[in-house]
């Protein structure tokens, strides 16, 4: 260690004590439970612990990718999650494209707030909004009453189930996607849209030629990083919306995973399934991240 680092190390170390709860904490809650990926590989019984507990290699694995449903629970996932990332951009992306055309700032104001209002709210408060928007002496129901429709029971019909899952993830989320949208527009050079309006092109055209192709960036940015999420399919709103009645179309793999080990106290194929998942989505992320430098050149790294 040379001098300069020594002396930068006794000027500054009142900075780096300041980091040190920060680390402790993220040493505690996130690398010290990767600890437990040893159960995936054990028949683990908690009274005799990580060393105690007999070893079975990949029996675990076996048992997981063999077990009734299993084929299932991994296509509710990834069809849950490609739906929510698929509206959750397209959606955004439409709505800042038409308020960007909006020339009333109060009211670019005003719908920009009540869209993002949402994000900020947990799936808790939202679960409950939810689940009175959609029961069947809810005001969804009474309104399809009103035109003759018999009431439908959204919330134990897989088929509406899965619909409701993803319109309220993407209700949630569009918010905040919808400003990162609206970012790249400003980042757009002004003197484009003077110079196609000169050529005589209309809204539309400036919208096709000018916008779109100035945003693709972060267009393609957004959709390369989000293939890293495929597997995510949203476990804390899953968990507070769904029952036994709509498992076979909701059950995803965090939520087997949490039934698997929490209710059934299989803890090791539970851990497996867990370590499935985490290293897809390693490759995953790896494929999106490689994909977001080689078509927008962004990297963290």
């Amino acid at each position: 260690m040379n001098n300069t680092v020594i002396r930068r190390l006794r000027t500054e170390w009142p900075l780096h004590f300041l980091l040190l709860p920060g680390v402790l904490v993220t040493l505690a809650y996130h690398y010290g439970p990767t600890l437990g990926i040893v159960m995936a590989f054990q028949k683990f019984q908690p009274i005799l612990g990580f060393f105690k507990s007999k070893w079975v290699g990949m029996r675990n694995f076996e048992y997981v990718f063999h077990l009734p449903g299993f084929e299932q629970v991994l296509w509710n996932t990834l069809i849950i999650s490609f739906f929510k990332i698929l509206f959750g951009l397209a959606i955004p992306l439409a709505l800042a494209l038409l308020l960007n055309e909006v020339r009333k700032t109060w009211f670019q104001r005003l719908i920009q707030t009540s869209v993002f209002l949402p994000f900020f709210l947990s799936w808790t408060v939202l679960g409950g909004v939810l689940f009175e928007i959609f029961t069947l002496r809810g005001p969804v129901n009474g309104l399809l009453s009103s035109i003759g429709v018999d009431p439908i029971m959204f919330m134990g019909s897989n088929g509406w189930f899965r619909g409701i899952l993803v319109g309220s993830d993407v209700w949630k989320g569009m918010g905040y996607n919808m400003i990162i949208f609206l970012a790249a527009i400003v980042g757009i050079n002004p003197s484009l849209y003077e110079a196609a309006e000169v050529d005589g092109a209309g809204k539309w055209k400036q919208m096709l030629h000018i916008t779109l192709p100035g945003m693709m960036p972060i267009i393609i940015l957004l959709s390369t990083l989000s293939i890293g999420n495929i597997l995510n399919a949203g476990f804390e709103q899953i968990l507070l919306l769904y029952n036994p009645v709509v498992y076979r179309g909701s059950d995803v793999i965090d939520t087997f995973v949490y039934r698997l080990g929490l209710f059934d106290r299989q803890y090791g194929p539970a851990a497996a399934v867990g370590l499935f998942k985490s290293g897809i989505s390693l490759l995953l992320v790896s494929l999106s991240y490689f994909m977001a430098y080689r078509f927008s050149r962004y990297r963290i790294f």
